[in-house]
């Protein structure tokens, strides 16, 4: 996270030193794409009927689709891990927008934990636990957000024209800009979740929420198509997962996330500077 933490500072200083407004307010933008996830270990409590303990330091990764047509395909193209956004210029460098980071946690299933607290629901783990060992077998715990770790967030993002370079007679061509931005929202995942032995919870359920810092790459063609990298960061507090059918089993957790996005969008000039349709 640390190397993230300093792009973002280095790009900020980048945009505020060098970069310089454009024709951009009145403009809505729309992208799509996908991103590659990373998340610190975490703790993760479970709480319920005859039961009440907390595993330290889970690992966890994402869970990537293999590039194919449902990348592309309407009816699964939500099945990858995904970003949507829909943006609003209100000012030439300023921007509000709306958007969906779909990103998938899986449990590294087989790791070895430390574990406190007790259970005492019937099952062969019964027990109290001190600092104890515990291996997350399948028979204990499976864990995931796989449909997915789903981030709706409302942002604000600074917009910064670095280079323009003309290729057209008409002087249009290339724009590389830079971008950054922070934002806040809620996490609405489907957790899967099996629990000593329990029938497996799969549902959608507000969870918690979120908040995260990005800075990105733009290359704009011809004033109206784009594709944009990103780097992205936060942190997500999920104090209300559901783990079985039964509303009172819990688990909450704590998890820092990064992203690495790669978007693809278009820019659509509406109600721009003097009705011009050029950005």
């Amino acid at each position: 996270m640390k190397k993230y933490i300093n792009l973002l500072f280095l790009f900020a200083f980048v945009a505020v030193s060098f970069g310089q407004g454009k024709n951009n307010k009145g403009k809505f933008y729309v992208y799509w794409g996908w991103n590659h996830a990373q998340y610190t270990k975490s703790d993760i409590q479970f709480k319920g009927d005859g039961y009440d303990f907390t595993l330290d330091n889970v690992a966890a990764h994402d869970r990537q689709t293999a590039f194919g047509m449902k990348y592309f395909n309407p009816s699964s193209m939500t099945i990858p891990q995904y970003n949507f956004r829909l943006g609003y210029f209100i000012s030439d460098n300023w921007n509000i927008s709306f958007g969906i980071d779909h990103m998938k946690y899986v449990m590294d299933q087989d790791q070895t934990v430390k574990m406190n607290g007790h259970i005492n629901t019937g099952s062969e783990f019964d027990g109290t636990y001190t600092n104890a060992d515990q291996k997350l077998t399948e028979d204990f715990l499976t864990f995931e957000h796989t449909d997915g770790l789903n981030y709706a967030n409302l942002e604000i993002r600074r917009f910064d024209n670095l280079v323009h370079l003309p290729i057209s007679k008409n002087g249009k061509g290339i724009d590389v800009n830079i971008t950054e931005g922070v934002g806040a929202g809620i996490m609405y995942p489907k957790s899967n979740v099996k629990l000593l032995g329990r029938e497996r919870n799969d549902e959608f359920h507000l969870a918690g929420f979120a908040t995260a810092a990005m800075v990105g790459i733009n290359f704009t063609f011809w004033d109206y198509f784009f594709v944009q990298a990103e780097l992205k960061g936060g942190y997500a507090n999920l104090s209300d997962i559901r783990t079985t059918a039964d509303k009172s089993d819990k688990a909450k957790q704590n998890i820092v996330f990064s992203q690495q996005n790669l978007v693809f969008g278009a820019i659509i000039p509406v109600f721009t500077h003097k009705n011009k349709l050029n950005f």
